[in-house]
């Protein structure tokens, strides 16, 4: 008599969802999670003073609008609506334009404009931060240009948005 084994997949693990606190000073979500994203091995409080250093460096040069406005304007002016991925079709590789989902805007927006920020040398980081949003808020600065890029590959390979799945 032969015997059948049989192969049992085991359930996926479900992860649970960090929920992040909102910061002290402004209580708001998007402040906590820029701040962890400053933050380099575990020193939070040294990234909070950066980011609240640089929130009161934005208000000195903004003088008509509050400073966590300009930081959250600057956000939203970062995030990508469209970006391409790669797709493999028969044999070649398409640059497959598709819609970015809110969190992934979100973390590239913070990731750019972190990017933008340690790239300019020879200035205390709170400083280059304020000068990242301010340009950032006035569309114009490096995670702008990587926005604009990002649009510009996406808009010259729609003609394979039919690969997207």
């Amino acid at each position: 008599m032969r015997t059948i084994h049989l192969k049992v997949k085991k359930a996926r693990k479900v992860y649970k969802l960090h929920v992040i606190k909102p910061d002290c000073v402004y209580n708001n979500v998007l402040a906590a999670k820029f701040i962890n994203c400053i933050m380099k091995k575990g020193k939070k409080s040294t990234a909070e003073k950066v980011f609240y250093d640089a929130l009161a460096e934005v208000k000195k040069r903004v003088n008509d609008a509050e400073p966590f406005d300009v930081f959250k304007t600057a956000i939203d002016n970062v995030k990508p609506i469209v970006e391409v991925k790669s797709r493999r079709v028969g044999g070649a590789t398409y640059q497959v334009p598709v819609e970015v989902n809110t969190k992934r805007q979100q973390s590239l927006a913070i990731r750019w404009i972190l990017e933008g920020a340690r790239g300019q040398k020879g200035k205390p980081m709170a400083l280059k931060l304020a000068a990242e949003f301010v340009d950032a808020y006035n569309k114009r600065g490096s995670a702008i240009t990587l926005r604009e890029n990002t649009h510009k590959m996406a808009e010259a390979n729609r003609a394979f948005a039919h690969f997207a799945w």
